[in-house]
């Protein structure tokens, strides 16, 4: 452990309810463990998060930002939607960068932000992995969709990653949907070795779907940015929705666009600056 005391400057920010402490580790040294990382999620011993975003500089040539997260668990995962949103927000608001595309370096690979005439923020999400090995997700061949046995039942999903690995399951109401009972089943099935973020979907019609997430590691979050682009881009290839998907979450709206195929996923959504403070650890 750290005996000295640091005081750590910090923005607490969210994304349609899913909230963070973005942290400027360009400008002030940060050097934290997992256990310090657990004290400042706590909601009621620390500031409370469902993650913790740090903006650091990359040393690649035509990245400005290298974006690492960690969760309320104090464990590093490589990629959050609703993050990068207020990821965004957090260097322009800053004057950290006044790009028209900032380039970010994640975990998962690189990605493309921008900030909508609306002041929303655009995020290019990569291409969606369809590829069982690399979600990763034991199946014989890729396909739309899978079926997964879970206890005596079979549940039809469809299995994408966006940097991180996704299960999404149709359902009729979303209000009863099993979320807690079956999400927690399903993020901890055999045939995800790796853990995985579980997508219930109900759809309204082929431009709009309601969405609830059950989150590996974390539960069921309010709002989940890439469990929005994994359900779009499974709908799509069921042959559900059209290429352009409104995402109704419980505190607001996201837009996804996906092409098909090599195509990157966009999404576009709002991101939040809550207020501004100082903490010790």
């Amino acid at each position: 452990m750290h005996n000295n005391v640091m005081q750590i400057n910090f923005t607490k920010m969210h994304g349609l309810g899913n909230d963070f402490v973005v942290i400027d580790a360009i400008n002030q040294p940060i050097d934290l463990n997992p256990d310090q990382f657990r004290y400042i999620a706590n909601r009621r011993l620390g500031i409370g998060c469902d993650q913790i975003l740090l903006v650091e500089s990359s040393p690649r040539e035509g990245i400005e930002f290298r974006y690492r997260i960690f969760n309320a668990d104090g464990g590093e995962v490589e990629q959050c939607g609703n993050g990068a949103r207020c990821f965004a927000r957090f260097v322009i608001d800053k004057g950290l960068s006044d790009s028209k595309v900032i380039r970010v370096e994640t975990e998962s690979g690189i990605i493309d932000l921008s900030m909508t005439t609306d002041g929303n923020v655009r995020v290019d999400m990569g291409t969606p992995v369809l590829e069982p090995s690399l979600i990763p997700f034991m199946a014989d061949e890729q396909a739309c969709e899978y079926q997964l046995q879970v206890d005596d039942q079979h549940i039809s999903i469809g299995a994408v990653s966006m940097g991180n690995p996704h299960a999404v399951i149709r359902v009729e109401e979303l209000a009863s949907a099993p979320v807690h009972s079956l999400g927690a089943r399903i993020e901890q099935h055999s045939r995800f070795p790796q853990r995985v973020n579980v997508g219930f979907m109900q759809l309204i019609d082929r431009e709009h779907i309601n969405l609830r997430v059950w989150e590996r590691g974390v539960g069921e979050t309010l709002a989940c940015g890439t469990g929005a682009c994994a359900a779009v881009v499974s709908g799509i290839l069921r042959g559900w929705l059209g290429p352009r998907v409104v995402v109704n979450l419980q505190e607001g709206q996201l837009v996804i666009e996906w092409h098909g195929d090599n195509q990157s996923v966009l999404m576009t959504g709002p991101a939040t600056s809550v207020f501004e403070g100082t903490i010790q650890i």
